[in-house]
């Protein structure tokens, strides 16, 4: 197909150019009655084209027309058979992929650093999780992916599973071997489902991970506004053409999880971000590459900071890197991220990515230019100058007691234990109890404790660790910790 233009963003163009007088949703009218700032943050041309549902415009659920055709153009461009559009975030994306690949009761083999967004798909699904423990790397005190041998095992062991979620990349840019991976998973004659919610760019450039869909990856979500230029909440759901799941039950579970008014710009947005990287695409991975590989060499040669590059994940778990992502360990400073974080951005107005225990994040995007990596730099070597004076104000040294966090074994699925009666109790009263709700620190959004898990003393310490360090938490209904709610006895 020509890539070179946008049908959808063209379709919604001409309706507001027609004239048509609306007497239909939404409300503003095409922006005839939008209050001053709602104009000033949307734009007049926005408004006007702010409508859904119209003959021209397609139906998002049964696509036919300029939808349909934004959609082929995108699954072309990323080598898929379908790309479906999704306005409710990689969240949506993911649960609709789950729900289409599995029934209730089926067993799904997934990796511990799964994202909530995972974790709520099992609640919906009513698949049974058997968690697989990823490599960790105890220097970054982060998690890797999962070792093919970890993954040979599990499919051995579980000869009835249905399906492997994956995360590729990870959230610090770290990427298994997932073309061997999908060999194991598909010879066991399971179904590969990839949340690829940090790996949009992947396909625009040979020095980044190879995409999961080239990989072998039978569906794939992944983030167009993480990394690319689509609105924030869009993202897109890609399907291998050998992808064994049903294509009508793929269409009805996101007809099922997404909104039957969904914003018009949203979606257009995720055309144009198509037509963007189609046009320039390489140029701009290129230019991020670029940027990032050189922001980290002279990262590296800021005394008491460290940013590990693609040879330093060699191994289990670990066969490549996206260079965009950039690992700041602040460790070396006697710094705690939280800590690293707020100088950053209250005394030099720069905003990271994530900041955990020991570690700050930075995204180089194709928006990025030398201009603004120069500003980060000059920021972290002001960071470094200042660490003296913070860590005798802080609580640094917090950042080297925090290893790897100890999981408890899964009692009762997801589902089981979001419909079981509840009741708060006690943090420090907690253990031994079966947790009813999730525990996280956000981003990266990873669940610490989720529910159906049986709650070991030394989970609920590592989680006042971080607590404790400034990570904000997320998840459960008292985000102080002061109570937890469990399954009720």
């Amino acid at each position: 197909m020509k890539q070179g233009y946008a049908p959808l963003a063209d379709a919604m163009r001409a309706y507001a150019a027609d004239g048509a007088l609306a007497f239909h949703t939404p409300g503003h009218k095409q922006g005839l009655g939008a209050h001053p700032l709602l104009r000033e943050l949307i734009t007049a041309e926005g408004l006007r084209e702010e409508v859904s549902l119209m003959e021209e415009l397609d139906d998002l659920h049964r696509p036919t027309g300029c939808i349909r055709e934004a959609e082929k153009l995108a699954a072309e461009l990323y080598g898929a058979a379908e790309a479906h559009f999704c306005i409710n975030g990689t969240t949506g994306a993911i649960q609709a992929m789950l729900m289409a690949a599995l029934n209730p009761g089926e067993t799904v083999l997934v990796p511990r650093n799964a994202h909530r967004s995972i974790v709520g798909a099992m609640a919906l699904t009513g698949a049974r999780p058997v968690w697989l423990q990823p490599e960790y790397d105890a220097r970054l005190g982060t998690p890797l992916g999962l070792a093919a041998e970890t993954v040979r095992q599990a499919v051995e062991a579980h000869p009835k599973a249905r399906a492997l979620v994956l995360v590729y990349p990870t959230y610090y840019g770290v990427a298994a071997d997932l073309a061997g991976l999908a060999r194991l998973v598909h010879e066991g004659g399971l179904v590969l489902l990839v949340d690829e919610a940090h790996g949009s760019h992947l396909p625009f450039s040979r020095a980044l991970p190879q995409e999961a869909i080239a990989a072998g990856a039978d569906m794939a979500a992944t983030s167009t506004h993480k990394l690319l230029g689509s609105l924030t909440q869009t993202s897109m759901l890609l399907v291998h053409k050998d992808c064994p799941v049903d294509r009508e039950r793929i269409r009805e579970s996101l007809s099922l999880l997404q909104s039957t008014s969904p914003n018009q710009l949203l979606l257009a947005s995720l055309d144009i971000a198509r037509l963007q990287m189609a046009e320039e695409g390489e140029a701009l991975a290129a230019r991020a590459v670029g940027l990032a590989e050189g922001l980290r060499a002279a990262i590296n040669e800021i005394p008491g900071l460290w940013s590990p590059g693609a040879e330093y994940f060699s191994r289990p778990g670990a066969a490549g890197l996206d260079v965009t992502k950039v690992t700041v360990s602040v460790a070396g400073l006697g710094l705690s991220g939280p800590e690293a974080e707020g100088y950053l951005r209250h005394e030099q107005k720069i905003q990271c990515e994530l900041a955990d225990a020991r570690n700050l994040l930075f995204i180089i995007s194709y928006a990025d230019t030398e201009a603004e990596t120069a500003r980060l730099l000059a920021a972290l070597q002001a960071l470094a100058a200042a660490a003296p004076a913070l860590v005798g104000a802080g609580k640094g040294s917090q950042a080297e007691v925090l290893g790897q966090p100890h999981y408890g074994e899964s009692v009762l699925t997801p589902r089981e234990a979001f419909f079981a009666p509840k009741e708060p109790v006690p943090l420090a009263s907690a253990a031994g109890r079966i947790a009813a709700e999730q525990v996280m620190f956000y981003p990266p959004g990873i669940p610490l404790l989720v529910p159906g898990d049986r709650i070991e003393g030394e989970v609920l310490a590592y989680i006042r660790e971080q607590q404790a360090l400034g990570l904000k938490v997320v998840g459960p209904s008292d985000c102080s910790l002061q109570t937890l709610k469990v399954v009720k006895v």
